[in-house]
């Protein structure tokens, strides 16, 4: 699978996450030497020329797993690869593909650029949180089933409003279809 940017995504990447980990539960490490997780990752680092060329995987395997890459998710990543914390943090928060924090389990973006704007996507923001729960933008719904954020460009400005359910790329939403996409989530 290729991710975001081209990326390589391990085989684990799929539409949904195992589960989310709460901020105050204890780390379980991915990477136990002879776990599923761990033989993924030896056949990415196998691909690669350096341990550190396989961060960004790495990471999405960590993200798979746990719902979003804790501080001590970037540490277990950080010593697999012989790399400091300080070095995988910064790449954790450069890019906007990881979670640093739970999140639903239906991660929501929606593009709310001007183009997207000028169409209506701030009322497709409001009818999401309506219809999901979720207080504000970023905040998780409740029942731990949504969590929507605002997006900026996702590439579809011909096809306003696009937006983002995990890794499902959705276009020209409208407030009619709102109901029914909301359906198909877990």
């Amino acid at each position: 699978m290729t991710g975001p940017g081209g990326s390589d995504m391990p085989a684990s990447a799929d539409l949904t996450t195992s589960g989310p980990q709460a901020h105050d539960a204890p780390y379980e490490p991915v990477f136990v030497p002879g776990s599923e997780r761990r033989a993924e990752l030896d056949v990415l680092l196998a691909r690669y020329p350096t341990k550190m060329a396989a961060l960004l995987p790495a990471l999405w395997i960590i993200q798979h797993e746990r719902g979003w890459v804790s501080d001590a998710g970037m540490a277990e990543v950080a010593e697999v690869l012989e790399l400091t914390p300080a070095y995988v943090k910064g790449v954790v928060t450069f890019y906007t593909m990881y979670h640093q924090h739970p999140v639903g389990r239906n991660f929501i973006q929606v593009c709310t650029t001007t183009p997207c704007n000028i169409c209506g996507a701030e009322d497709i923001v409001r009818a999401l949180l309506e219809q999901t729960g979720c207080a504000e933008l970023g905040a998780t719904s409740p029942d731990g089933r949504f969590t929507v954020v605002e997006s900026e460009c996702l590439g579809a400005c011909g096809f306003a409003t696009p937006l983002m359910i995990n890794e499902r790329f959705v276009e020209s939403v409208t407030l009619e279809k709102i109901p029914a996409l909301l359906a198909e989530c877990d």
